[in-house]
């Protein structure tokens, strides 16, 4: 990103960046989608990388980073549509080191760190929608600590994790539970996602759970957050790449003997689609550095970037598929590939227009016009 960055975070750039292009190539990828959507050999040398730990402490096993080295790293990934969640790996360091007791750390941020464990966050419920604070999940105590009892759609690759973090209500109130997927009582139905990544629904049937906090909604909300900042800088990447492919591709194009990038009409669109690409790149920096805010300015400025990102990544996407003709929308052509990451990343951690009702609703207080 165009920011002032550290020698530490040039270098974490820098190996990122060289990994996308050597390791993840197109092909690759094209061929990790046959197979299912996840790689855990990918996913094994991102932990080999560091990127796993990014936000878990050195004392286990991570690398004891923040905000601005997830943005780097996730940046680089978004250039190459790396399928793999990477972003959970950062959500459920974060949300473990701030939150749960002393023993669920020592027990699972090492593995974390060292890609041992894919922990991700099943939170996302059918009646729900976006809204945090609907939650039908229950969980009730058992003998042994806490039973679980939820189903959770969409979650990412749902059926290979290891573990996930799940918020259900315990005495009223929303709590936040880690649940192992094999666990009795937990069953996971995956199945591809139209960016070629995996997902699944997940079934929990009075499944054994530990208790992360029960202060579930503070913590949720929390995790969402690292998750929106992560795929904001993420979408950057990706909308770099796909203005670059964009561009190249009108600079080689001829129509009436010349290229296409010299008509007049065509340029003004590539300029709008490059000041959109600037707003989200600033938006993704913002983000970052918002993300260890108090929790009101967090969340506020966490929707403000969501939403001009999903503005963004949807100007973006259309319009490298209406510059590049119908080639833009064929499975053979990398372009195509990028339009629908941007497409499922705009409704992911909510979508442009849920994000606009939280810029308004946190604005009432303080924005007469809305008064």
């Amino acid at each position: 990103m165009n920011c002032d960055v550290s020698n530490d975070q040039r270098q974490l750039r820098d190996a990122v960046q060289k990994w996308v292009e050597k390791a993840y190539t197109f092909e690759r990828r094209n061929s990790i989608v046959k197979e299912g959507g996840f790689s855990r050999a990918a996913w094994n040398e991102l932990a080999e990388l560091g990127l796993c730990g990014l936000y878990i402490a050195e004392d286990h096993g991570g690398m004891g980073m923040g905000p601005i080295e997830g943005m780097v790293a996730m940046e680089e990934l978004g250039r190459g549509i790396v399928m793999e969640p990477l972003a959970h790996a950062l959500i459920a360091g974060g949300v473990l080191s701030g939150y749960a007791p002393a023993d669920v750390q020592a027990t699972w941020l090492p593995q974390i760190a060292s890609g041992e464990a894919l922990v991700v966050l099943a939170h996302q419920e059918r009646a729900a929608r976006y809204n945090l604070e609907k939650c039908e999940a229950k969980a009730t105590a058992a003998q042994a600590g806490w039973t679980l009892s939820a189903t959770k759609s969409i979650v990412p690759a749902g059926d290979q994790a290891d573990a996930y973090l799940v918020p259900a209500l315990l005495d009223g109130q929303q709590a936040l539970f880690l649940v192992e997927r094999n666990a009795s009582g937990v069953a996971a139905r995956g199945y591809g996602t139209q960016d070629g990544s995996r997902a699944a629904e997940v079934v929990f049937d009075n499944a054994a759970a530990t208790l992360v906090t029960r202060d579930g909604l503070t913590a949720l909300e929390h995790a969402v957050d690292i998750g929106i900042a992560a795929l904001c800088a993420e979408a950057v990447g990706v909308m770099d790449k796909t203005v670059a492919i964009t561009v190249e591709y009108m600079n080689q194009r001829k129509q009436f003997g010349v290229t296409i990038a010299s008509f007049q009409a065509l340029r003004h669109r590539i300029a709008d689609v490059k000041m959109q690409l600037e707003l989200a790149r600033s938006m993704a920096y913002y983000a970052s550095l918002k993300l260890n805010a108090p929790t009101e300015e967090r969340r506020r400025a966490m929707a403000r970037a969501k939403y001009q990102l999903g503005n963004s990544m949807r100007l973006v996407g259309q319009q490298a598929v209406q510059l590049h003709g119908g080639i833009g929308v064929t499975d053979e052509y990398i372009v195509s590939h990028y339009f629908k990451r941007l497409t499922q990343m705009e409704m992911t951690f909510g979508d442009t227009l849920h994000q606009l009702g939280e810029v308004s609703k946190r604005m009432q207080d303080t924005a007469g016009v809305f008064a």
